[in-house]
């Protein structure tokens, strides 16, 4: 009887680049030294990877549902559920989530600050609990906030759709009428331009607004819904894979994606936030820590990705030597029956400040695998690697296979 390895994956958010006028054309991963990165590369199996499928930009949630195993083209239903899910609010099958911004508006609900002056707790708190136990036309409107201005509503009730449009303008001017896409929808959209309505009815003259605006500050005056989504009816990865899992994650939305998932989220200090200034050491000892009583792990760094939309190439170049640096530390400290694979959700090259569809970097190591010709952790580096180009949802039975964890197929 083979033993059966534990496995680990480091997901480093918006990772993959393109060539940088300030890199002298390079990307920030070719332009770095990471001794410890291409270590793993030089003694594993590498690759790169269409997250999704060739030429598709992945989004960060479609992005790890890929990498967890799963075919978003199937099981994706919005990015709502996955934003409410990463605050603490769990929708049930059928439910209708989205992600919400505390706005400020004019008498005439025309948006001057979609961002409320990035308001936060305590007010946040407070605005909320003046929207519990609305319901409008028979429908439950459940509401919880998120960090800064950000929120969450979940619609629970029969006869919903998610095929509705945004009623946050995402600019300033008027808000945005929700409109049904398909007739079934019409009612969801009823509802929503409701709730926009009743929020400011109840939020414009509530005492922390008569505070903020007697102190000069942007009101939070209504509550501007979108990117709506059903909660999706996904097997959980754990019965799927037969293994017991957990993310360790700061970013919301990737906690809300694996808790939908069925992962175990593990709570993370907040010097573990997921930007720039994340302690990726103390998030790595984190992760070992946890897969001593979980047989998966799911690591997210979101801090590239944050570089990458803000066109930073520099300070992207330094997160990456910070990257390196925790790799090493993984190397100094990975039990030896573990398989770990460091690789992107998605690349995010600073030329263009946002998600593209180029193929992210992939390795995957454990003792006694087979070595390949790549050598160094990038974008061509890892392109040498035996495991050609693959997609995002193969990552997971390839580790399981090196795991010893798969059956099987045929006599």
């Amino acid at each position: 009887m083979v033993d059966k390895k534990k496995m680990i994956i480091v997901v480093m958010d918006g990772l993959g680049d393109r060539g940088c006028a300030e890199l002298g054309g390079r990307t920030p991963l070719q332009h770095t030294d990471t001794p410890n990165l291409d270590w793993f590369t030089a003694n594993g199996t590498a690759g790169v990877v269409d997250v999704i499928r060739p030429g598709v930009r992945p989004g960060s949630d479609t992005a790890h549902l890929s990498i967890l195993g799963y075919d978003p083209l199937e099981v994706y239903t919005g990015r709502g559920p996955f934003e409410a899910a990463g605050i603490g609010l769990i929708g049930k099958q059928g439910d209708v989530a989205f992600r919400c911004n505390f706005s400020t508006v004019d008498g005439n609900l025309n948006v001057t600050d979609r961002r409320a002056g990035r308001i936060g707790e305590p007010d946040t708190c407070e605005l909320v609990k003046a929207l519990q136990g609305l319901t409008i036309d028979g429908i439950e409107c459940i509401v919880k906030e998120g960090t800064e201005h950000r929120a969450a509503l979940i619609l629970r009730g029969p006869g919903l759709s998610s095929e509705v449009t945004d009623a946050d303008p995402h600019d300033l001017g008027p808000v945005h009428v929700c409109k049904g896409k398909i007739p079934e929808a019409e009612k969801t959209a009823d509802i929503v331009n409701k709730f926009v309505r009743k929020s400011y009815e109840v939020l414009k003259d509530h005492p922390v607004n008569v505070r903020r605006r007697e102190q000069g500050l942007h009101e939070a005056n209504v509550l501007l819904p979108r990117g709506a989504g059903k909660f999706p009816d996904i097997v959980p990865f754990t019965e799927l894979n037969g293994v017991t899992a957990a993310c360790v994650a700061g970013v919301g939305m990737i906690k809300g994606i694996c808790g939908v998932c069925g992962l175990d989220v593990i709570d993370l200090p907040a010097e573990c936030n997921g930007g720039v200034t994340s302690d990726f050491m103390m998030k790595a000892k984190m992760a070992l820590k946890t897969l001593e009583s979980y047989d998966f792990v799911l690591m997210n760094c979101k801090a590239p990705d944050v570089c990458g939309h803000d066109g930073d190439a520099i300070l992207k170049s330094e997160i990456v030597k910070k990257l390196d640096e925790m790799a090493g530390y993984f190397r100094e400290n990975l039990p030896e029956d573990t398989v770990t694979a460091f690789t992107a959700d998605h690349s995010t090259p600073c030329q263009t400040g946002d998600h593209s569809a180029d193929p992210v970097p992939l390795t995957i190591y454990t003792p006694g695998t087979v070595i390949d010709d790549a050598e160094e952790y990038s974008e061509t580096g890892c392109a040498k690697g035996r495991l050609g180009r693959i997609r995002g949802h193969d990552i997971l039975p390839i580790m399981m296979d090196m795991a010893n964890r798969t059956e099987k197929f045929g006599a």
